[in-house]
């Protein structure tokens, strides 16, 4: 890798009281209204192409943002960034603290590319510090946007609500297509026994398929994680990383 500087692209968010997102869905506005918060949406969008659009090829890695340092799943988002640097990958995430910041650790300090998509919150809202390229995204929809656009493979760790948002929306582009059978792989057996246990109901009544359950595999092994995502990915793919254009930025 030639630098390990870190890159960051910010801005000053709208003095806007409430959040125009907030203002935006509790129902229609006015024409103006709603004309400059989609110019604002495009805004964020080019923000992040911009920002990104070299890091790749890249694998995301989703999770809670409220484990610490000594936490077991910390340790083990980090073990997973560090073999995802071994293999030559962009490691990203959303950016923040826990599992993200255990991830992007990873890479980070063994020699591969880390990058994030952050996302100011009220509490959970600092970039951590070991990336070597993030871009602070105003809103949520646009990030989770960007975390899929660029990676061909995604590591779920335990985590909450956004979280279980991140894998369902995931896997909801893959079962229909948007996306092409990029691996899905949870890691965390216990914690996500009872998610398996829904899938498999959901398979039971109908709502899901049964070949649907080959969409995410559930292990709390690495090297596993390591050889399906090859396995699944490297044979049916050809994956490069884009050479920057001509173009200034």
């Amino acid at each position: 890798m030639e630098s390990t500087k870190s890159i960051r692209f910010d801005y000053k968010p709208l003095s806007l009281k409430p959040k125009d997102e907030e203002v935006f869905l509790e129902g229609p506005r006015t024409r103006w209204f709603e004309f400059f918060f989609a110019l604002r949406v495009l805004k964020d969008f080019i923000r992040g192409f911009r920002a990104l659009h070299f890091v790749g090829p890249c694998i995301t890695v989703f999770g809670s943002a409220r484990f610490k340092e000594d936490h077991e799943y910390y340790k083990k988002a980090y073990a997973v960034g560090k073999k995802l640097a071994e293999a030559g990958v962009t490691v990203m995430t959303g950016g923040g603290p826990g599992i993200m910041e255990a991830a992007n650790r990873g890479a980070y300090e063994n020699g591969g590319i880390s990058v994030g998509c952050n996302i100011d919150l009220p509490l959970e809202q600092s970039a951590n510090l070991y990336m070597h390229r993030w871009v602070n995204i105003k809103y949520f929809f646009v990030r989770k946007v960007l975390l899929v656009k660029y990676s061909f493979a995604f590591v779920v760790m335990p985590g909450g609500l956004g979280t279980m948002d991140e894998f369902f929306e995931t896997l909801t582009l893959i079962q229909t297509g948007i996306i092409k059978n990029f691996p899905v792989i949870l890691i965390g057996k216990a914690y996500f026994e009872p998610l398996d246990e829904l899938l498999r109901q959901m398979v039971k009544h109908g709502t899901i398929s049964e070949k649907d359950l080959n969409l995410v595999l559930l292990t709390d092994d690495i090297d596993e994680a390591g050889k399906h995502v090859q396995e699944y990915v490297m044979q049916n793919y050809k994956v490069s990383r884009i050479k920057p254009s001509s173009w200034p930025n």
